[in-house]
């Protein structure tokens, strides 16, 4: 029985402080409420906006957020509203292929977004794919929360992910473009050279890596040498645990989201508290718009999911101790994986200036691991000014990354 329950605590830890914090909470929303109702004169005071968002902000850090909608029901073609509608087309044990398809006859390139499966939940690409729609036929990768995975779906490693990205490729066919971000840059990569090494007919023309840590021995961030710091043994006992019975998971061995979202908070803990004083701010003066985009922003940064423990602890071994990709000693099961047999897929790497998790050259390590590839089919962008979720997310890269994905794409269609 010891077995069944081992190194339970951090999830009981977690249910245990929700609870004690539900009154708190409820107090919150009521203080959040009578201070902002149209009907109080109070609302109408600094006093009673100061009281509304103390409440706010109370019911804000002690609540647990669910996983949000994508939401995209239009784009915009060529000056014209577009409908959109957002279809699951495969169902696998531990992800849906979602695609959003758009009214009327379009021939834009299909693209494949290969989503993170690192904490947070595909819908934090909400704004990758919105840019992406006017001009590409997306699909994306939405993994599943692993606490709600059933024990009896198995297991899921990094061959597991591997096989569910090469899977989804030959979905959607030849002629097939591939985009993934941050975490998935590795077995995107993996997939893609051992379909070129097979000679797939559905090999991707393209594959567009943003952000990824392809070689994280290249400029290591705050990430990388935690990761490396410390061994595997450490892992298993301080950050696996069991899902508890309450979730349809129940026994799972899984990386907690929460404690994924606990060490990104911390290492940017004066940014995230600014934040929220910030809100404090627009709801006391009454900045409506600066306030919502505070709270869609938050909303899904605080959605957390939990990660399959095999995946994640072969995850940490693979990138960040062995540093089996760039090494050529990365193992598909039984097969090794050969990126200096990439020869029809072309490549595209994508950085941030200011990145502090995938720092500088890490992503670009794998155009120089693709030896085979021809230069013309080898780009590389170092995009100023922006962070992390910069690459992806907001004013830069709508208006200079995802151009330069689009004329990546049809250069090579």
């Amino acid at each position: 029985m010891a077995s069944i329950f081992e190194n339970s605590g951090l999830y009981s830890m977690k249910e245990m402080q929700n609870a004690s914090m539900t009154p708190m909470r409820i107090m919150a929303n009521m203080t959040k409420n009578m201070f902002s109702h149209p009907m109080s004169p109070l609302s109408y005071t600094h006093a009673g906006r100061s009281m509304a968002a103390a409440g706010e902000l109370v019911e804000r850090v002690t609540q647990s957020y669910p996983k949000p909608e994508f939401g995209l029901n239009h784009t915009i073609i060529n000056g014209k509203a577009v409908d959109v509608w957002d279809k699951v087309v495969v169902e696998k044990p531990f992800c849906n292929l979602r695609h959003f398809k758009r009214s009327g006859k379009q021939n834009d390139q299909k693209l494949l977004i290969v989503a993170p499966m690192s904490g947070h939940h595909a819908t934090l690409l909400r704004g990758t794919v919105e840019a992406m729609l006017p001009h590409h036929d997306v699909y994306i990768t939405d993994w599943l929360d692993a606490r709600n995975v059933p024990l009896y779906k198995g297991s899921f490693d990094l061959n597991t992910y591997i096989d569910y990205v090469i899977e989804f490729i030959q979905f959607l066919g030849p002629n097939t473009h591939t985009m993934a971000v941050c975490q998935p840059s590795v077995p995107l990569m993996a997939a893609v050279a051992l379909m070129n090494e097979a000679n797939d007919p559905c090999s991707p023309l393209t594959m567009t890596l943003m952000g990824g840590p392809v070689d994280t021995r290249k400029a290591p961030t705050k990430v990388n040498e935690f990761g490396k710091k410390h061994d595997m043994d450490w892992y298993e006992q301080n950050v696996i645990t069991r899902v508890p019975m309450n979730y349809g998971g129940f026994m799972r061995r899984v990386y907690p989201g929460f404690l994924q979202l606990a060490g990104f908070m911390s290492m940017n803990f004066e940014r995230h508290a600014d934040a929220h004083v910030k809100l404090f701010q627009h709801i006391t003066a009454g900045d409506g718009e600066s306030a919502a985009q505070h709270r869609t922003f938050y909303n899904e940064y605080l959605a957390v999911a939990d990660l399959p423990a095999e995946f994640y602890l072969q995850t940490i071994e693979e990138v960040f101790h062995k540093h089996s990709l760039p090494k050529g000693e990365l193992f598909h099961y039984d097969q090794r994986v050969r990126p200096d047999r990439i020869d029809k897929t072309a490549i595209l790497c994508i950085e941030g200036e200011l990145d502090d998790i995938s720092g500088l050259g890490q992503t670009k390590a794998a155009l120089d691991i693709a030896t085979k590839l021809p230069d013309a089919k080898k780009k590389y962008v170092m995009q100023a000014g922006v962070g992390h979720y910069g690459i992806f997310n907001g004013r830069k890269y709508r208006e200079q990354i995802r151009p330069v994905i689009t004329n990546w794409i049809n250069k090579h269609a």
